[in-house]
This record gives C-alpha cells, sequence and structure tokens, in this order.
C-alpha cells in the first residue's frame, strides 16, 4: 500500500531536518580522535586492519573522492547520508510489521537516539556503516519471512556480509536468525537460496580471513582479548556499560525498550508474533552478552548498541498502542533529550563554559576533558607551522623531518590535522598495541633510518613525556622547541609540547619481527608445564 500524502510530508521534513542539521555539524565540529584515526584506513587502504575490517575506510575514500575533498564535511559525508537512510529504512520497517502510524514513530525513536544520531549520523566510525548494513539486512529479512520474494534472503546476506566488512559484530544477524529459524520456522532450513545466501556473507569476509593470514590473525587475537566471562567480577565496569547504553540510546528510549521487551514476554504487545520473536532472538542475546563481558572486561556502550536499534520496531509497536497523547509525549520527550544533548555538547566543545578539568599543571591541563578530541587542532597547525618554519630557518632540523607518536592516539590527530596540510610522513615509534595502524603504515613510508630526525607532539591531554617514551636511548638528543597553548573561551585548555628528537639510534621492530615474536610467544605458552602441587 503507498504511503499517504501526510505521512510523506512528515516524513520528508524529518529527514530534511535531521540531515541539514547533521550536514552542518559534521563540517563545524573538528574530528573526534577516533575519526583521525579511521582517516588513516582512506589514507593507506588496505584488505582489512588491526582494529577493524575495511568498510570505513572506503567509505571516506569514496566520498571523499579519494581524499581530494577532505574536509571535517566530506570525511563524515556517508554519515550524513546513510543516517537520513537508515532512517528511511526504520519507517519502513515499522510499516511492513504494522502500520504507517508505527512506522513514523520508529523514525522518530530512532532519530531521537544518541546512538544512531550523533555517533552514527554525525561521526564517521566503523559504526556507521555497520547501522546502515544491519537495518538493510533486518529490513530484507522481514520481507522474505513475510512471503516476500527470495531475493530478500540473497540480498540479506549480502547486506550481513557488508555488516561484517563494517565491523565482526555484523555476524549477530545471522546468529539470531537462524536461531529464529531454529526454534520457530525449521521449514526454512529446506530452502537452498538460504545456504547461498550464507555464502555470499562468507565471500564478503574473504578480504578480512586474506589479511588476518597475512598477519598472523593479529586482529581476531587482539579482539579475542578485550572480551572475557572468566576474570573476576567487576560490577563497577557493568555499572558504567549500564549507564552508557542508558544514555548512547537516549534515556527515553531505553525506557520504552525495556517495557516494550516486558509487554513482549507477558504476551502484551499488540504485534506480530513472528516478527516478535525475530527482533527479541535476534537483540536480547546480544545485549545480554556484552553486559556479561563488561562484568569483567572494560567494554564500550556502543558496542551493542546496533541491537538497541533492531529493537526500535518493537518500541514503536508499544508506544503506538497507546492515546495518540501518549505517543506525542513519549516522542517529544525523546527528541527533546537528543536536542538538550546537541546543543549542551556542542557549546561545550566550542566554549568550555562548564570546565571539565581543572588541572593547572601545564602538562596536565585537560587530561579529564574529553570534549578536547574535537578541540584545538585546527589551531595546533597554525602555530606548529611557525615552529618548524623558524627551526628550519635556524638549521635546527631538517625540512624533511617527519613527526612520531608513541599511541595512535593522538598521533592520529597530528597526523590529519598537523602532518597532512605539510605533507610530513608520520610513524609509530611505540608497542604495536599501542601504535595500532601506525605499525604497517611505518613500512608504508619506508621504516626508520639511523641518524633521522623527528618531531615529537605531546598532548597535555594525553601527556607522555619522551624522555620516558624513549628512555633517552633511541635518539641522541631530545630538546623541546616550543609550547603550543590551546585557547578556547580566552583560556587556555591544554597544552601540546613540540620536540626535536635528534640522530635517530635505533628504530622499533619490524612488522615482520612483531609477528614473528608474538608467534614465539604464544609457542612458549604452550610448551610451559603447569604448575605441581606440593
Amino acid at each position: 500500500m503507498p504511503d499517504s500524502k501526510k505521512t510523506r510530508i512528515k516524513l520528508t521534513l524529518l529527514l530534511l531536518a535531521s540531515a541539514l542539521v547533521r550536514a552542518f555539524l559534521a563540517g563545524w565540529i573538528e574530528l573526534g580522535t577516533d575519526e583521525a584515526y579511521y582517516w588513516t584506513f582512506a589514507k593507506y587502504p588496505d584488505w582489512s586492519h588491526f582494529d577493524h575490517p575495511g568498510m570505513v575506510g572506503w567509505l571516506i575514500q569514496l566520498f571523499s573522492l579519494n581524499l581530494l575533498y577532505d574536509s571535517e564535511l566530506f570525511m563524515r559525508l556517508a554519515s550524513v547520508i546513510f543516517m537520513t537512510l537508515n532512517t528511511w529504512i526504520m519507517f519502513r520497517i515499522g510499516k511492513e510489521i504494522k502500520d504507517e502510524q508505527t512506522g513514523l514513530c520508529a523514525a522518530l525513536l530512532y532519530t531521537g537516539s544518541i546512538y544512531a544520531f550523533v555517533i552514527t549520523g554525525i561521526f564517521i566510525l566503523p559504526d556507521t556503516p555497520l547501522n546502515f548494513f544491519c537495518l538493510l539486512a533486518f529490513w530484507l529479512c522481514i520481507r522474505y519471512l513475510r512471503g516476500k520474494s527470495s531475493w530478500n534472503l540473497l540480498g540479506m546476506g549480502l547486506m550481513i556480509g557488508l555488516a561484517v566488512l563494517s565491523k565482526y559484530t555484523g555476524a549477530f544477524l545471522w546468529a539470531g536468525f537462524l536461531l529464529y529459524l531454529l526454534f520457530f520456522d525449521r521449514k526454512h532450513f529446506k530452502n537452498p537460496v538460504l545456504y547461498l545466501s550464507i555464502l555470499i556473507t562468507a565471500a564478503c569476509c574473504l578480504p578480512i580471513l586474506y589479511w588476518n593470514l597475512q598477519n598472523d590473525f593479529i586482529s581476531f587475537r587482539f579482539h579475542g582479548n578485550r572480551v572475557s566471562l572468566f576474570d573476576k567480577p567487576d560490577f563497577l565496569s557493568l555499572l558504567r556499560e549500564l549507564s552508557g547504553e542508558f544514555f548512547y540510546n537516549n534515556p527515553m528510549n531505553f525506557a520504552v525498550a525495556v517495557a516494550a521487551v516486558i509487554a513482549a514476554f507477558k504476551k502484551k504487545l499488540q504485534m506480530d508474533k513472528p516478527m516478535m520473536r525475530l527482533t527479541l532472538i535476534t537483540t536480547l542475546p546480544l545485549i545480554c552478552l556484552f553486559l556479561l563481558f563488561s562484568l569483567n572486561r572494560e567494554t564500550l556502550p556502543h558496542w551493542s548498541a546496533p541491537a538497541f536499534v533492531l529493537l526500535i520496531p518493537l518500541m514503536a509497536c508499544w508506544t503506538t498502542s497507546y492515546s495518540k497523547r501518549r505517543i506525542r509525549s513519549i516522542l517529544s520527550i525523546s527528541i527533546a533529550f537528543l536536542i538538550v544533548t546537541l546543543v549542551v555538547g556542542v557549546t561545550e566543545i566550542k566554549t568550555g563554559f562548564y570546565p571539565l578539568d581543572k588541572n593547572t599543571e601545564a602538562t596536565q591541563i585537560g587530561r579529564n576533558d574529553i570534549t578536547l578530541d574535537m578541540y584545538g587542532w585546527r589551531q595546533a597547525n597554525e602555530k606548529f607551522n611557525e615552529i618548524r618554519a623558524n627551526a628550519i630557518a635556524e638549521g635546527e632540523m631538517p625540512e624533511d623531518a617527519g613527526i612520531i607518536g608513541n599511541n595512535w592516539f593522538p598521533t592520529a590527530s597530528i597526523h590529519y590535522y598537523i602532518a597532512r596540510p605539510l605533507d610530513l610522513k608520520v610513524k609509530g615509534y611505540g608497542h604495536f598495541e599501542k601504535i595500532h595502524k601506525y605499525q604497517w603504515i611505518n613500512e608504508l613510508e619506508g621504516g626508520f633510518t639511523k641518524g633521522e630526525d623527528y618531531w615529537y607532539i605531546a598532548d597535555s591531554h594525553y601527556f607522555i613525556d619522551p624522555d620516558e617514551a624513549y628512555a633517552y636511548t633511541n635518539f641522541k638528543e631530545i630538546c623541546i622547541a616550543d609550547t603550543i597553548p590551546i585557547e578556547r573561551n580566552g583560556k587556555t585548555v591544554r597544552n601540546l609540547f613540540v620536540y626535536e628528537c635528534k640522530s635517530l639510534v635505533y628504530g622499533p621492530l619490524t612488522l615482520e619481527e612483531v609477528l614473528a615474536k608474538n608467534k614465539e610467544k604464544r609457542e612458549s605458552y604452550k610448551h610451559k608445564k603447569p604448575w605441581k602441587s606440593y
């Protein structure tokens, strides 16, 4: 059934308003540390990467025309466009499972989500394509189960494959769908298209497998060490995970999600039973799994957020079962919380009206202020240019001296905002678990040569003294060249200490040496004898 004119107008206005606000903010706010790091995925593309598969980098390449236009807006353009499409898809899902009113309600609840609107709709992160492909896959899955063409099942396999190419958690969709078929709809196991769809997903994952085969499965090992179910319980970590989910998904949305799930289990939810079962079995296990992980290791709330997103159609069904007045109240509170969060967050980033950090020591200023991840780098670029030009003119540093960092953050921000405009090489000099992709960038940029000079920039937000980082022996001389104060609203909110690291004595381990050392370490563990009891 075609959409009514009134519904089309409301949905169009929502999509336009959302896109315009997000496009403005995407171009106005500086890149966060993570975003600058994912820019390196586009600058140095590969089949996969240490942290995540390659999709986020490929999208940045696509929407920036291979970094021809690499401003913040073009870096984030995929997020602006995908969030707009996601809202439309959410409407279609809501309409598919119930009616137009449910579709509009789902679109508005989705817009109110901080995760959807800000994290995947403004910022460019692996969650941007993950969210898009997961929603598409879920929609195609619903269409298939409702008796539509088996082409929907093939499309679902492709979308899940692309979701996995965005982030490994994309695979949870297959787990949920197969569990649903196993418990409630086994006849689909006789459909050969199902197995072809699984093969399509597997084929999409070949770049990840190929890269990990080349690199001793280092990405899988890294992520495997980040989660555990057998360490000592940490209830504070669990509390942080729950509070993060409460905020990321919007407190109103979170409350509605809980109410809707309870109503579903009590069989009081006005929703088609197969669709309700599919939604619950696809989402709840992932949410519960990350809550269990948070009991033993530090987790991040956005890891489970894609599952909360897929709960939104169920939430919309619960919401629309009430009076129009109550529906308006729920949706108004959800959108109002989003608006307040945006206004407060952007104002704090740009003005620092509420000081989040009380440190006054030069090397500690801004240490606890998370908003500084997205502020001050444009200032730093201008001031570093002057320091560098003076050092070159006085013969203190060569013109081709690159920049080194011992951690991927803030090295990635320094790379994007300071080194990129000057076309300077940036390398990581530190443990590979700290420098991440820079271990591979080092190889692409020619490695390290004895006698080279480098700049090192220490940020008071994450201050690490180069003398300590390089133990006095990695360079013949390390001296401070100048300090760059970053000002906001007339106050110094962070310091960047610019060091000259002269005449490299020896460089870090090469990628080949790192992989060999890790393999040797694992082999030594295998041959250790168990402890004896005396």
